[in-house]
């Protein structure tokens, strides 16, 4: 996923996607300020109880990821759910890859706003505490660390840097973070500060105030004219010097302390505003808390959300790979906004460089995220997904378009415009908090004109799409998948315009929704490239990857159509042959051609690298492919592969590809629960089969949905609800916003 349109041919096609502190600290004096050493760290695990879901959490899993090959592409990291800014682990400098377990060194602490490798970072620094000299260039400064001796959490990092005998920790806020360093070593204290893209001007420091202030320019585009993270720092003793260090590509600041300092506290605020609102976000979520108040509290918040989920029944590893992909899908999207003096909310625009009020998210991938992060924050968090759409129709009303992969604001990524689906869930699903109105005028913008895709707005081919009712493959590359997208973007709009009490163009958009029917080759059962003159594309090649599709081959996209499958499996057969082509998709080889790729990509790798035939769950397109099983009568299917690929495809260290913002890790969320998306824009579910002996989702509004499962369940699961069984595996969202039992035995 997640790969620019933006790059020089011939790489241009290849990027198309373009422990636990909690217990130690209640035993400690207020006035112990330490982090634990690695024997308390481990005491502290064994103690961990249901009520702290947050110590089951791995910040490693899908970390252990590379160019050619994808577990995860991940990052350990520290953060409050949806925070402004992320905390993580430098192993590796101007690497997208910026962190490997197996490095087992690291160059520092990272504030990053990185949504992936393929995307980059914006407005990041680096900080280390180190003791003796140093030499400031990251390679050079790193120290080793044993990850199997480190804290490593979402409320706090703690780790020891043998190099230089320290002992850190980092607290993070949703803006800031409190980075706590006790020395050992007989040698000269010191921090550094490393800014890349960074000018001496920048950085200026109040000695009687012990205040460090500068800014970070850095950026792979996606940023407004004059873009900059302010950051402002306060140290808890006052320093000898400060030495900086400017080199071509960044600027570095060693702050020098007393050879007799025992410990120190760095306070680091961050703000897209201004230098004063990064001071302000410091006192408001910093202040002069303790290290052990800190990180209380945001073990608290962590707790309240990862608990709106009680498990039973579950193995240790069951157990902690929910909880860390849990913790992935709170991640995405990251705030944007900032409380000003009154305590509203205020934003720098990331498409017009203004600071309006109101609230903004940015760094989310609709194309990952639409098939299953969405649908479970309709169930979980409705109220904060109402606040998550309202920036997406705050980004429509400043730039003037709705943002085709925010990040932070426009960026040309992938096919279609799948924040159709966003906004057409929520309509579907009748979510609150947000302007239906605009965003409608928003949507009915980009599907009926053109915009300017190759800046991260508007449809690709959208004026042939119109004309021929499909993208023409001598037009437009990845026609299939846009056209495809585009027919379900359709509907999703269809559904807007419904909510918004717009029926001629309701219809209109529901007859639009069917055009995926004319790509369908019934000879061959594949959707298929077609010319402007109305032949297909040949030759035809059901294994090659690329062009007409993207990121997969005709087997991958045989089943994009979600709004309309039983069309689908009418014009294909009927229900046996359905069964038939998944049972195939799903038996035959891994095999694949490079296609226009010109060689094999890390999803194809993906896909070959486990036994589950066509069916590649590394990348997000057949996400709702198994539900398919369902729809053409055989929902025991349904249950076998989606537990076999939760047993199979996950675990507390590994995704089987992609993570991408939540998109791998809510999949897994659902699908344990027993809980199937197949269309996101129709408010209702698969009920397959849960993972678990018991579950509990305490909803927003007071009610509680009890999961309970035989665990005697062979074959197909009899499902029913508040002791009456469902006559179809289908349940509608409403009905489980009801609460009460749902039983599969």
């Amino acid at each position: 996923m997640v790969k620019p349109l933006d790059l020089p041919s011939p790489d241009r096609r290849r990027f198309l996607k373009t422990s636990g502190l909690a217990a130690l600290a209640a035993s400690l004096p207020a006035s112990a300020a330490s982090p634990a050493t690695s024997q308390d760290v481990r005491r502290d695990r064994a103690a961990t109880s249901a009520s702290d879901p947050v110590f089951d959490v791995n910040l490693l899993q899908g970390t252990d990821s590379t160019f050619n090959f994808s577990r995860g592409n991940t990052l350990p990291i520290a953060a409050m759910p949806f925070g402004m800014v992320h905390w993580t682990l430098q192993s590796f400098e101007n690497n997208p890859w910026m962190f490997h377990p197996a490095e087992r060194r690291i160059q520092g602490f990272r504030s990053t706003h990185q949504l992936s490798p393929w995307l980059g970072d914006y407005g990041h620094a680096t900080f280390l505490p180190f003791s003796g000299s140093i030499r400031p260039s990251p390679r050079e400064r790193a120290s080793s660390f044993r990850p199997e001796d480190s804290s490593l959490l979402p409320h706090s990092m703690h780790l020891r840097l043998l190099r230089y005998g320290i002992d850190a920790e980092l607290v993070p806020t949703e803006r800031c973070a409190l980075i706590h360093a006790t020395y050992s070593d007989n040698a000269e204290r010191g921090f550094l500060i490393d800014i890349p893209q960074g000018h001496s001007e920048n950085v200026s420091s109040i000695a009687a105030e012990r205040v460090i202030r500068f800014t970070s320019s850095a950026n792979s585009g996606g940023v407004p004219e004059h873009f900059a993270t302010y950051y402002v720092m306060k140290f808890s003793l006052p320093w000898k010097r400060v030495d900086t260090v400017q080199q071509k590509d960044r600027s570095m600041s060693s702050v020098i302390f007393a050879a007799n300092m025992q410990s120190l506290d760095v306070r680091i605020a961050t703000s897209f505003i201004s230098f004063e609102q990064a001071a302000a976000n410091l006192e408001r979520e910093l202040g002069e808390d303790s290290l052990e108040t800190v990180r209380q509290k945001g073990a608290s918040v962590w707790n309240a959300h990862l608990n709106r989920i009680d498990i039973e029944g579950a193995t240790s590893e069951q157990r902690k790979t929910f909880r860390s992909c849990m913790y992935r899908t709170l991640l995405f999207p990251r705030i944007w906004h900032e409380p000003d003096a009154a305590d509203h909310m205020q934003h720098r625009s990331p498409y017009t460089g203004e600071v309006v009020p109101g609230v903004m998210y940015a760094d989310h991938g609709y194309w990952d995220v639409y098939r299953a992060w969405y649908p479970m924050m309709t169930l979980l968090f409705p109220e904060r997904l109402g606040e998550i759409l309202q920036a997406w129709v705050n980004a429509y009303k400043e730039g003037g378009w709705l943002p085709q992969f925010p990040c932070p604001g426009y960026r040309a990524c992938m096919t279609g415009s799948l924040i159709d689906s966003v906004f057409g869930e929520a309509a579907a699903k009748g979510i609150q908090g947000f302007d239906l109105q605009a965003a409608y005028e928003g949507l009915r913008k980009h599907a009926t004109g053109p915009g300017n895709p190759a800046a991260g707005y508007g449809r690709r081919g959208v004026e042939e799409y119109i004309a021929h009712g499909y993208v023409p493959a001598d037009r437009v590359q990845q026609s299939v998948a846009e056209t495809a997208d585009a027919a379900y973007g359709d509907f999703c709009i269809a559904q807007v315009a419904k909510a918004a009490g717009k029926q001629d163009d309701y219809e209109m958009f529901m007859r639009r929704s069917r055009n995926w029917r004319n790509l369908l080759d019934t000879q061959t059962g594949f959707l298929r490239g077609k010319l402007t003159n109305g032949q297909w594309m040949e030759p035809f090649d059901p294994i090659a990857w690329g062009n007409p599709y993207v990121e997969g081959a005709a087997w991958q996209h045989r089943w994009d159509a979600p709004h309309d499958i039983p069309a689908l499996i009418e014009a294909l057969g009927g229900n046996e042959k359905i069964v038939g082509y998944l049972d195939t998709m799903l038996a035959m080889p891994a095999v694949f051609h490079t296609g226009d790729y010109g060689y094999e990509i890390h999803e194809m790798s993906e896909m070959a690298a486990v036994t589950f035939g066509q069916y590649a769950h590394s990348n997000q397109p057949e996400h709702h492919v198994l539900g398919v099983y369902a729809a053409a009568g055989r929902p025991d299917r349904t249950q076998f592969w989606t537990h076999k690929v939760l047993n199979e495809l996950y675990s507390p260290e590994h995704f089987a590809g992609d993570e991408d913002t939540g998109s791998m890790a809510a999949w897994y969320v659902m699908n344990a629960l027993g809980i199937f998306v197949l269309c996101p824009a129709k408010a209702e579910y698969v009920m397959t089969r849960p993972l678990f002996a018991s579950a509990k989702i305490h909803f927003e509004n007071g009610k509680t949905l009890s999961i309970r499962s035989s665990s005697r369940t062979k074959g197909e699961a009899i499902v029913s609800f508040n002791g009456k069984r469902l006559r179809s595996p289908m349940m509608e969202h409403a009905a489980l916003l009801t609460g009460g039992e749902l039983l599969f035995e």
